[in-house]
């Protein structure tokens, strides 16, 4: 017997075919007119949420961010070098547009901790991701066994240390053994060759 969770999800994996791409444009309109950081009631996509850690609880926030997007070409400059060494063609970013939104949730509310985002929508010009936000001091998650943990203070400022989900995955921490001895103890270390 399939969850209520597993259709929300199926609708969301091609939002263009289901019932989601008719609310998109309209959803879309109206975020574009919204705060950057943008505090919401309930989650757009309850099941991936729900995934990430969200409860229907006192002490949990939700926000929603927008981030501009783009390309990283740089423009051609005339410096004589090669092309290839211009850094046009292939520019590794810093900081996914994810990681930005997270930090920028974690500036706007600063007595609450990022637990994780997940992406709801994008056009030409911005993307909106969705991010989950925790009261470390709150009664309720005091007390909650799963959520706990993120009232110790070596969590402080998770997302601008870079120990959210997404922020793992741009240090390069998903990856362990053979390929992957330059991204520990950190990217920048080993002069900056992890990345």
């Amino acid at each position: 017997m399939r969850s209520f969770y597993s259709y929300i999800g199926e609708a969301w994996e091609s939002p263009r075919e289901s019932y989601v791409g008719e609310l998109r444009q309209s959803r879309l309109k109206a975020w574009r007119g919204d705060m950057t950081v943008q505090k919401i009631e309930r989650p757009t996509r309850l099941d991936r949420a729900r995934t990430l850690g969200y409860k229907a609880k006192q002490g949990i926030v939700m926000a929603r961010v927008k981030v501009r997007r783009g390309g990283l070409r740089k423009s051609r400059y005339v410096r004589n070098r090669k092309t290839s060494k211009m850094g046009m063609a292939k520019i590794t970013m810093a900081k996914s547009i994810q990681r930005i939104a997270e930090e920028r949730a974690g500036r706007r509310f600063r007595n609450l901790e990022v637990l994780n985002s997940y992406w709801v929508g994008e056009d030409g010009r911005h993307k909106w991701y969705e991010v989950i936000l925790v009261d470390p001091h709150h009664p309720a998650i005091l007390k909650d066994k799963d959520l706990n943990w993120i009232a110790g203070g070596v969590h402080r400022g998770r997302a601008v240390r870079g120990k959210t989900s997404a922020g793992r995955k741009g240090r390069g921490m998903r990856h362990k053994g053979f390929g992957t001895e330059k991204t520990r103890p950190a990217i920048r270390a080993r002069d900056g060759k992890g990345k």
